[in-house]
């Protein structure tokens, strides 16, 4: 699997969980931490874990190595880094503070396709 298809694939993993605002950057020519960044929100504690339960679960189901998941105790940010794909799962009163969309103002968005 392509990391295009793997983007794909975690987006609908997350729009599954309802997770809110699904936004995919393309680091290909911006940055060499990952090819993708895939920013969502959730609009409680319990909804953030949920999605990035679910982002894990599926990366499981397809052989895909989290190689780090960082702030799902504390559900304001969560950090799910698969390689290639780097998906932020913010909580909604989080993600206007980050701004990574700004932050990362060089990177094209893709069209989310669920």
């Amino acid at each position: 699997m392509d990391s295009k298809e793997l983007v794909d694939l975690v987006a609908k993993a997350c729009d599954d969980k309802r997770a809110e605002d699904i936004v995919i950057l393309d680091m290909n020519n911006v940055s060499l931490i990952a090819d993708y960044f895939l920013i969502c929100e959730g609009s409680n504690e319990r909804q953030v874990q949920a999605i990035a339960r679910e982002v894990k679960d599926i990366a499981d189901e397809h052989s895909i190595q989290v190689k780090r998941m960082e702030g799902f105790d504390q559900a304001r940010w969560v950090l799910v880094d698969l390689g290639y794909i780097v998906c932020h799962i913010f909580h909604r009163d989080e993600r206007n503070y980050y701004n990574l969309e700004k932050l990362w103002g060089d990177a094209p968005q893709l069209e989310v396709r669920l």
